[in-house]
């Protein structure tokens, strides 16, 4: 096929990698942290991310570690039942449960299935064109703030939308799983893996706003159980301000370099798809060719990026 650098070694960057190899690509990792990083709480996997990872051979490895998400609520902060979630549904259209994994695992999985010499950590990236030069294809799947994006695309701004992420993973099982909405702030429970819980909040928030454990337990101090509960068994935290694209890019491809992953569609993490669609970019790509890549996955990864957007607008009012 040729010879590609996929800047990132992200879920995204991973993926690829693992898809292109599949297809014949003799393919090189530029990673910019000196590791790749396995940090991360859960991931719901929904039946089209399942059935990427099936065709990048490692799918089995994460089903045998994912649990189902099979049924969860959103309640009001008095405990009022607003609705179930849609997991059933989602079920049923897909032909599997959404599967709840570590990312860590995730990650972990994906990079055991990429020969380590093909990977260059501690490499930064300030000449995209540099590689276009060097390589047949060059993968932006570089995050977010994408230095291949910005080369090329120089128009695409990342947007704070006004709310801050903040998650963490705890020993026990607690229940009932789903959501608590309340005004300017959500919680959320899920499961991660056997014998733990998931948690996360969003909060309505000026950027890079600090909060500590403290300061969640009192704000969510009146929540219905499980909150409290969870929380008073918190303890380490992951955190980040939620950024999407605007404009959105008016492609992923220039000449031969393609975006994947949060570097052509970053979302907020509202419906759960950030991952998701990373891999199945990936797999897209290996398997439509660069051709029919922007085709196939521009217009439904920004309908998501824009419903995405909309529904956490709604849970932080």
């Amino acid at each position: 096929m040729g010879t590609a650098a996929v800047v990132g070694a992200g879920i995204g960057g991973l993926a690829t990698t693992i898809a292109l190899r599949r297809e014949g690509w003799d393919v090189t990792v530029l990673e910019r942290w000196p590791r790749i990083v396995d940090l991360g709480t859960a991931i719901g996997l929904w039946p089209d991310a399942q059935r990427a990872l099936d065709r990048l051979g490692v799918g089995d490895r994460i089903r045998a570690v994912g649990i189902p998400y099979t049924s969860g609520l959103v309640r009001t902060k008095s405990g009022r039942m607003i609705a179930a979630l849609p997991l059933r549904r989602i079920e049923k259209r897909g032909g599997a449960p959404v599967l709840m994994v570590p990312r860590t695992t995730l990650i972990r999985t994906l990079a055991d299935a990429v020969p380590a010499d093909i990977v260059r950590t501690g490499v930064t990236v300030d000449d995209p064109e540099a590689l276009r030069r060097e390589y047949d294809l060059v993968v932006g799947a570089d995050g977010y703030r994408s230095a291949v994006r910005a080369a090329y695309f120089p128009e695409v701004r990342t947007r704070y939308l006004g709310i801050t992420a903040i998650r963490g993973v705890v020993d026990g099982e607690f229940g009932p799983t789903g959501e608590v909405w309340g005004r300017g702030a959500l919680v959320g429970v899920t499961p991660v893996e056997r014998g733990r819980t998931n948690w996360y909040t969003a909060l309505r928030a000026p950027a890079h706003t600090r909060l500590t454990i403290a300061d969640l337990r009192e704000k969510f101090a009146g929540y219905p159980d499980p909150i409290p509960a969870l929380l008073d068994k918190a303890d380490d935290l992951l955190r980040h301000d939620v950024h999407d694209l605007a404009p959105k890019p008016r492609s992923y491809v220039h000449g031969n370099v393609v975006l994947v992953g949060d570097a052509a569609h970053a979302m907020a993490p509202s419906l759960g798809q950030g991952a998701c669609q990373a891999l199945v970019d990936a797999d897209c790509l290996a398997t439509h060719g660069l051709e029919n890549y922007d085709r196939l996955r521009r217009r439904t990864t920004q309908r998501l990026a824009r419903g995405s957007r909309a529904l956490s607008r709604l849970q932080a009012l």
